[in-house]
């Protein structure tokens, strides 16, 4: 099933695709996509749902960040080790966790912002992790049974605020705008193997960057529980996987965005986004 928000910003109402890929609008169902909604038992009577006796929306529609309520947005830094590579650094032993700021996200379309100060904003097609079940120290064979599903996100990046200053690597990565997810959410039965996902983005038509979730140094199953072992994940959390290589930072000489670039980019099976850059106001 292919779950969604749309609608003004900070409006959004709950919606799903149908058979035909019409919109849908789920608002006589679900108060939103979103904490309770995602857990396994509330995906199942989704699912059930006969979406043809829903209202039609308006294709031209805003389409929404494809999840409401986020908790926490973490990130999994050098996780394909062909990108660690092209950073000039070393593949990672256990996974590189930070945090992106929830005030981030937008939707999959929106414009991207570029940051007061911003010399080097980059991007990062990303596979988006969304967690359904809670979990808290969980085995990795029991780990995709807390996945509520699978998203396409821009992690977008300042690589200047995050790697020539002081400090973590948040701010660089957490500029309003910064975290395009969506356009759906791709629930865990229609992807049975996330590590063999085909994921490419593309600036002004020049494709930078081609690559498979099968290339991944951790794979989404050790993630979840490696998370796990830190922090309890909640529904609703968001797990963005790492990038393969092609970043703006690894090209020689670098390439960074600027304003009326535009950006287009997807997972296989997860759909497309599109992002026009603009300066700030």
């Amino acid at each position: 099933m292919k779950l969604l928000r749309y609608g003004l910003l900070g409006h959004e109402k709950p919606g799903a695709l149908d058979a035909n890929g019409h919109i849908r609008d789920l608002s006589q169902v679900v108060p939103d996509i979103a904490k309770e909604v995602l857990l396994p038992q509330s995906i199942e009577r989704l699912k059930k749902t006969n979406l043809t006796t829903l209202p039609r929306v308006d294709e031209k529609v805003r389409i929404g960040p494809c999840v409401g309520h986020v908790g926490k947005f973490i990130c999994v830094g050098l996780n394909y080790a062909d990108h660690a590579a092209e950073a000039g650094a070393a593949v990672p032993s256990e996974p590189v966790l930070f945090m992106k700021a929830i005030s981030a996200i937008c939707g999959p379309n929106d414009d991207v912002i570029i940051p007061r100060g911003s010399e080097k904003t980059d991007w990062e097609v990303e596979l988006g992790v969304i967690i359904g079940k809670p979990a808290k120290y969980v085995e990795e064979k029991d780990a995709l049974s807390h996945v509520a599903g699978y998203c396409v996100i821009n992690d977008l990046s300042e690589r200047r605020f995050q790697l020539e200053g002081t400090g973590q690597w948040v701010k660089g990565k957490s500029a309003d705008t910064f975290g395009p997810i969506g356009p759906w959410l791709v629930t865990r039965d229609e992807v049975p193997d996330p590590q063999n996902l085909r994921l490419w983005l593309e600036v002004n038509g020049h494709r930078y960057q081609d690559g498979s979730t099968a290339t991944m140094v951790f794979g989404v199953a050790h993630l979840v529980s490696y998370i796990s072992r830190f922090m309890s994940l909640q529904s609703g959390d968001i797990i963005s996987t790492g990038t393969p290589p092609g970043v703006g930072l690894g090209q020689k000489p670098p390439v960074y965005l600027h304003s009326g670039n535009r950006i287009r980019l997807g997972i296989e099976g997860l759909g497309e986004q599109n992002q026009n850059i603009v300066d700030p106001g």
